[in-house]
């Protein structure tokens, strides 16, 4: 039997705010799909759609409990995102570094 095939990625996951919307509510607590829809002016249907990307990309999971299903952070993949931001940091910093110089020494010129 085959594992199942992954449809989203992280970042495909996190690029909807709606999602990252979900994301935070999640990260505060587990909620059930009513609990998660009252937060959005959008369908529960659409929120269903939202957290089945989500669920995708292995970051909620959800459990049933009795006639519910609960969703829940699941943190984990957020390292893939972390370590892939950690590299280009380095040019972030970079930036700045120069940013800074430019702007210190146009200061100390204009004095």
């Amino acid at each position: 039997m085959c594992a199942a095939i992954q449809k989203y990625d992280v970042f495909q996951a996190i690029a909807d705010p709606t999602r990252r919307s979900v994301l935070h509510l999640l990260s505060e607590n587990s909620q059930s799909i009513a609990e998660i829809s009252s937060h959005f002016d959008i369908s529960r249907t659409a929120v269903v759609k939202h957290l089945n990307v989500l669920s995708d990309a292995g970051l909620v999971r959800g459990e049933k409990s009795g006639r519910e299903k609960i969703y829940f952070l699941q943190p984990e993949p957020f390292e893939e995102l972390r370590d892939w931001l950690k590299y280009y940091e380095q040019f972030w910093e970079n930036k700045l570094t120069k940013l800074k110089f430019a702007v210190e020494n146009d200061t100390l010129k204009n004095r």
